[in-house]
C-alpha cells in the first residue's frame, strides 16, 4: 500500500475520532459528574455495565472511579456471573437479574452499548427505571436507537463504526472521571 494512502486514511480516521470527541455536550458530562458526586456522597455505588468492548470500557471505568477518584464503582465483567444469570435467566435477562441483585437504592447506573439496540442492556435499563435509579447511556450508531431514549442522560456518537464509537464512549465517560478529580483538587 502507498504511503500515501496510508497517510490519507489515518488522518481520516483521528479526524473522524477527533471531531466525534468534541461534540460532547458539556453540560451532560457536568451534570453527570454532579449525579455521580452526589451518589458517592449519598453512600451509592456507579454500576457500570456493557457487552464486548463496552464491557471493557465498563471494567476500565469502575477501576479509575474507584481508584482515581474515589468513588465506589462495579461492573459485571466477572465470566461465572455472566453465565450463571444468562444460563439461569436467558443472556438478554442477566443483566436486569445482575442489577436485581446488585443494585441498591442510592446507586447510579451507565449502560454502554455501540448500537444502543442490546436486549441484555435494553431489559437492564427497564430494570434501572424499575429500580428508580438515575441511568446515563452511551450509544451510537443510529439517532433513534432505543438505549438512547431511556436514560436521564443519553450520549450518543453519530457513527456506525464499533471501534470509534467505542473510543469516544471511553474518552467521554473518563472526562468525567477526571473533572471529579479536578473538581476535588
Amino acid at each position: 500500500m502507498k504511503k500515501e494512502i496510508m497517510d490519507i486514511f489515518f488522518k481520516g480516521y483521528f479526524n473522524k475520532i477527533d471531531n466525534a470527541t468534541k461534540l460532547a455536550n458539556h453540560n451532560e458530562l457536568i451534570i453527570s459528574s454532579e449525579l455521580i458526586t452526589k451518589t458517592n456522597q449519598n453512600g451509592g455505588k456507579v454500576i457500570i455495565v456493557g457487552n464486548g468492548g463496552s464491557a471493557s470500557i465498563a471494567s476500565h471505568v469502575s477501576i479509575d472511579f474507584t481508584k482515581a477518584a474515589n468513588i465506589r464503582a462495579i461492573t459485571f465483567n466477572e465470566s461465572s456471573l455472566i453465565t450463571c444469570f444468562a444460563n439461569d435467566y436467558g443472556y438478554q435477562y442477566w443483566v436486569e437479574n445482575a442489577l436485581e441483585f446488585y443494585a441498591e437504592k442510592n446507586d447510579i447506573v451507565i449502560l454502554i452499548s455501540s448500537s444502543g439496540e442490546s436486549d441484555n442492556i435494553l431489559n437492564g435499563a427497564n430494570k434501572v427505571k424499575e429500580l428508580g435509579l438515575p441511568l446515563i447511556t452511551f450509544s451510537g450508531f443510529s439517532a433513534d436507537n432505543r438505549l438512547r431514549k431511556t436514560g436521564d442522560i443519553n450520549f450518543w456518537v453519530d457513527s456506525e463504526s464499533y471501534n470509534l464509537i467505542e473510543i469516544v464512549h471511553q474518552t467521554w465517560i473518563l472526562s468525567i472521571v477526571d473533572f471529579i478529580i479536578y473538581k476535588d483538587l
